[in-house]
Order: C-alpha cells, then sequence, then structure tokens
C-alpha cells in the first residue's frame, strides 16, 4: 500500500511544480506590459508637452514680430512729409509766380506794405536766383518722397534707405535756412509781419521733424555729422551770397521814409512828349528813387505829361526803411546813383539833359516831325 501510495502520490507534488513557474511568467510579462504602455504614454505626453511648448514658443514670436511698430511710425510720418511739402510746394508756387511777374502779394493778415518790404527785399534771392523757386523745388522734393516712401516704394529709384536719408538731408537744409530767416526776421524787419515767412519756418521745421522720425532716433544719431555739415553749407551760402548783395547809396545813418510822390508842375513841350515817346520804343529806362531830388529834376525837364511815357522803375516802391533795399530790377542793373540811365544796353548815371538824351538814343525831330506830317 505504501508503494502504490507514492507512486499514485508523486505525480501531484510534479505538476504543481511545473504550474506555479508559468503562472509567475505570465503575471510579471503582463506587469512588463503594463510598464512599457505606461512609459510610451508618458513619452507621447512629453512629446506633444514639448511640441505644445515649441508651438506656442513659435506663436508668441510670430506675435512679436508682426506688429513693426516702426514700419507704422515710418508710414506715418512720410505721409505726413508728402502732406507738408504739397502745402510748401503750393504757397512757394504762388509766390514764385508773384516774383516772375512783379505782382503784389496778398496779406491775409496785417498791412500789405509789410509782406511787399520783406518779399520784395534783397533777402528774398539767393546769388540771384528768387528765394521761392527755391523752396518751391525743395518742397516738390519733399512730396514726391514722402509719396513714395509712404508707398514702400524706390524713391526716385535710389533705394528706400538712401530715400531716406536724401529726405532727412533736404529737409535737415530747409529747417537750417528757415532758422537763419527767422533770425533775419526778427533783426532786420523789426515790427514787420510776413505770414507767408511765417508758413514756411513752421512747415520745414514740421518736416524736419518728421523725417526724423520716419528714420527713427539711432538711424539719425549716426548721421549726425552729415547733418551738422549741411546746417553750416546753408549758413555760408546765405551769408556769402548776401554780403554780396548789399544795397547801393542806402547807408545806415539814412533814415527811414514812407513812400510818398512827388508832383511834376512843369509842362511838357511838344520836344519832350515825343523824346519821351521815341525812349520808349527804344526800350530805354531810367531808374530812380522817391527821395531823390535829382530823379525829380530830371522828370521836371520832361514835363508833366512826357514824365507819365516814361519807362520809370522805381528801386524804393515800398519805401525806405532798416533792411529794406532796391528791387531785383535795379539790383541786376548795377546802378552807381540816381537817376541812371540804360539806353541801348549803355549804363549812364546822373541827370542828363534832354539834347543828350536825344543824342545818346539817336533821336532826330526834324525826322519825327517830317514822319508826322
Amino acid at each position: 500500500m505504501a508503494s502504490i501510495i507514492g507512486v499514485a502520490s508523486s505525480p501531484f507534488p510534479t505538476q504543481t511544480s511545473h504550474l506555479l513557474p508559468s503562472r509567475s511568467n505570465s503575471i510579471s510579462s503582463l506587469i512588463q506590459l503594463k510598464r512599457d504602455s505606461v512609459r510610451r504614454l508618458l513619452l507621447l505626453r512629453v512629446n506633444c508637452s514639448s511640441r505644445q511648448v515649441g508651438d506656442a514658443e513659435t506663436e508668441s514670436e510670430s506675435k512679436v514680430v508682426l506688429p513693426d511698430t516702426s514700419a507704422d511710425t515710418g508710414i506715418s510720418a512720410y505721409n505726413w512729409c508728402a502732406a507738408l511739402g504739397g502745402i510748401g510746394f503750393l504757397e512757394t508756387s504762388y509766390l514764385t509766380f508773384l516774383k516772375f511777374t512783379n505782382s503784389e502779394a496778398f496779406c491775409p493778415v496785417g498791412d500789405g506794405a509789410s509782406c511787399g518790404n520783406i518779399l520784395n527785399s534783397s533777402y528774398s534771392a539767393v546769388f540771384g536766383v528768387p528765394l521761392p523757386l527755391i523752396g518751391m523745388v525743395a518742397y516738390g522734393v519733399v512730396a514726391i518722397l514722402g509719396i513714395q516712401l509712404g508707398q514702400k516704394s524706390r524713391p526716385l529709384g535710389i533705394g528706400e534707405a538712401n530715400g531716406r536719408l536724401v529726405l532727412l538731408g533736404t529737409t535737415t537744409s530747409m529747417a537750417a535756412a528757415s532758422a537763419y530767416f527767422l533770425y533775419i526776421l526778427s533783426t532786420k524787419f523789426t515790427g514787420e509781419f510776413c505770414p507767408y515767412c511765417l508758413a514756411s519756418v513752421l512747415l520745414s521745421f514740421s518736416l524736419f521733424v518728421s523725417s526724423i522720425k520716419g528714420l527713427g532716433f539711432q538711424e539719425v544719431q549716426k548721421d549726425v555729422g552729415i547733418q551738422l555739415l549741411i546746417v553750416l553749407l546753408v549758413v555760408s551760402t546765405l551769408n556769402n551770397s548776401y554780403s554780396d548783395s548789399q544795397p547801393t547809396n542806402t547807408g545806415s545813418s539814412m533814415a527811414e521814409m514812407e513812400y510818398f510822390t512827388t508832383e511834376i508842375t512843369s509842362e511838357s513841350t511838344p520836344f519832350a512828349i515825343s523824346l519821351a515817346k521815341h525812349l520808349r520804343s527804344i526800350g530805354a529806362k531810367m531808374y530812380g528813387a522817391f527821395w531823390c531830388s535829382h530823379c525829380q529834376e530830371q522828370k521836371q525837364m520832361f514835363g508833366r505829361e512826357a514824365a507819365k511815357l516814361l519807362d520809370y522803375v522805381e528801386c524804393f516802391p515800398y519805401g525806405l526803411k532798416k533792411g529794406t533795399y532796391m528791387i531785383d530790377a535795379c539790383q541786376e542793373a548795377k546802378l552807381e546813383g540816381f537817376p541812371t540811365w540804360v539806353i541801348n544796353g549803355e549804363v549812364l548815371s546822373g541827370e542828363k539833359k534832354l539834347s543828350e538824351l536825344a543824342a545818346l538814343s539817336g533821336f532826330d525831330m526834324k525826322e519825327e516831325l517830317t514822319e508826322a506830317k
């Protein structure tokens, strides 16, 4: 029995010994699978979170890059330059027209004499070039540059960067000239008021500030040396121009006088009337000043009727005041005194007898009487 029991009982322990290890292996494999899945989930979460962080950083960077405040500021500033330059161009075009047509300026504020005294003074031209014409060109260039820079196009075909520098240089020269003329107005034309001059000063300074905003203060600081050189060049040019255009026969000791007319009382002879007509027909001119006694005596020689027929040029039509000099026509004639005759291109100073004027102009009274018959 014992042997049978031993033989019969021997298989059970053997089977249990084989089954237990297989179950433990399956459990360990399941645990390992769970661990691997957990690791994979963690890796996926880490990768997703890192991608989200990267996307967030990219979005934040794009948000920082997109709003370019300098570009917006530049466009706004250049639009201002275009608008102000256009206004200045219209103003100086009007003044240029008046200059070339010898017309009177309309003064909306103050008396008309103030505008005329300043706009027709020796400071109204630079080396013979009318100042309004120079301003018209400068304002036109600024307006064109402002429009093209505002549209992000190549200004005048020189590139955006160079266009900004040209705009800054132009407005710098305009501001320097305006400051110079503002000093002239306050020292040479005390008590006078010129709205056109003050408007031009305001426009020039506004354009200068707008061009600085458009370019940026950091870029402007790099070109400070060039700007200072431009200012010195402008001031030196203006000083040299006005030192060469000092008036003739006007000293600082001469008293200021308002413009007045003197009545001619003498009667004109037929010879004087015929001579005056002849002088006018050949383009002869008489240059004088309202305060000049010799000029009045010359007119008295012709008489009342004949004097009206002469081509007479008044060199001080707005009176004689400090800082007000001869008009451009008299300065261009290079007068040495009053009265001055210009006959057939010859400049003749001083009073002339009617017989002298007849001989100098080729006037023959006998021929005139014959042609009249």
